[in-house]
């Protein structure tokens, strides 16, 4: 069982990559379609509609159609998609609210495994 991570009840902002995030790395170009790795789904499904989900991946404009194509073939619910991000670090900066509270929290996985962290609301935060 994963790391548990305690979060506020405010609405928040998810964002994640695709490739060896959500589906398989690069099963787009190796098997010729995308695979949503397990447990995925159900994390997806999970967050809540007050929420944000912003899609970020290094995959070209010419991937487009067919990443948009799976995310609604899974009813994979976003916000927003951003497509040619460098293929380096995901660098996020934010500020902590004057009570202590950090506004920004990240989870490394291993490719190809879908995060095994929880997040649990803390009503005490």
């Amino acid at each position: 069982m994963g790391e548990v991570i305690k979060v506020s009840p405010l609405s928040k902002t998810w964002i994640l990559d695709i490739d060896g995030t959500i589906a398989k790395h690069n099963g787009y170009k190796l098997d010729g379609h995308d695979t949503l790795l397990d447990g995925a789904k159900k994390f997806l499904d999970s967050v809540p509609e007050s929420d944000m989900v912003v899609f970020i991946t290094s995959r070209t404009e010419e991937y487009r159609q067919i990443t948009l194509d799976f995310l609604k073939e899974n009813n994979i619910r976003y916000d927003h998609i951003i497509f040619n991000a460098p293929y380096g670090e995901r660098i996020l900066i934010n500020d902590r609210k004057p009570s202590g509270l950090n506004m920004s929290v990240a989870v490394n996985t291993q490719r190809d495994v879908f995060t095994e962290s929880r997040f649990e609301v803390d009503n005490d935060i």
